[in-house]
């Protein structure tokens, strides 16, 4: 297996940025949400296409990221991940994409792949060398079909599969305590940046974790 998380004792942060954002002034937040607390990976999640402003954004995340020693991996754009110098990428199709981005990036690159709620999907992913399986939405959203990803689905992960897994999608502070036993990264984003202090968001996620 490529580059490997930590492993499991009590489950870790991982930081997703917003789909859209300022770079200018996010990049000031974006730090101080991860002074707030010890996150073990961040995300460039940008729904945006425009190859520019992805460029960007990444080269300024990345070099707050490795100045603390975060790894930063983006969303989706495989192609991007060695052009701007980061840590790996970030699917979201579950095990479709997994040997294909294994066989582009080098044997260091952190490979994650989102499997929804489908523990098929995770265990091939899992399979396919992902370095970790997210699962969700783990808490009730207007987004998608409105299916979530179980605690038992977690449980049961973390019994009979060594791979990590990773929960997020609408997470609150009670669904972090229920699954912290289960879970090996809670994956924070979307929950604090519309907050009016957004580290102060984190941090009470942060302190959920049990």
């Amino acid at each position: 297996m490529s580059e490997e998380f930590p492993e499991k004792e009590q489950a870790q942060l991982y930081l997703i940025t917003p789909p859209a954002f300022e770079l200018a002034s996010f990049a000031e937040t974006f730090q101080r949400v991860l002074d707030v607390a010890p996150v073990a990976c961040a995300r460039l999640a940008m729904a945006t296409r425009d190859e520019d402003q992805i460029a960007r954004a990444g080269d300024a995340l990345r070099e707050i990221c490795h100045a603390r020693d975060i790894p930063l991996v983006i969303e989706s754009h495989l192609i991007m991940v060695e052009r701007l110098g980061l840590d790996g990428v970030h699917l979201t199709d579950g095990a479709r994409s997994v040997r294909y981005a294994r066989g582009e990036l080098s044997d260091e690159a952190i490979i994650g792949s989102f499997c929804g709620t489908s523990r098929h999907d995770g265990l091939n992913a899992g399979e396919a060398t992902a370095d970790y399986i997210s699962f969700g939405p783990c808490g009730q959203s207007a987004l998608g079909d409105g299916s979530t990803a179980p605690q038992d689905l977690f449980q049961w992960w973390s019994d009979v599969v060594e791979v990590p897994v990773v929960a997020e999608g609408a997470l609150t502070v009670d669904l972090i305590k229920t699954l912290s036993p289960f879970t090996d990264f809670f994956a924070i984003g979307e929950e604090i940046w519309s907050a009016d202090d957004p580290a102060d968001a984190f941090k009470t996620l942060a302190q959920a974790i049990v």
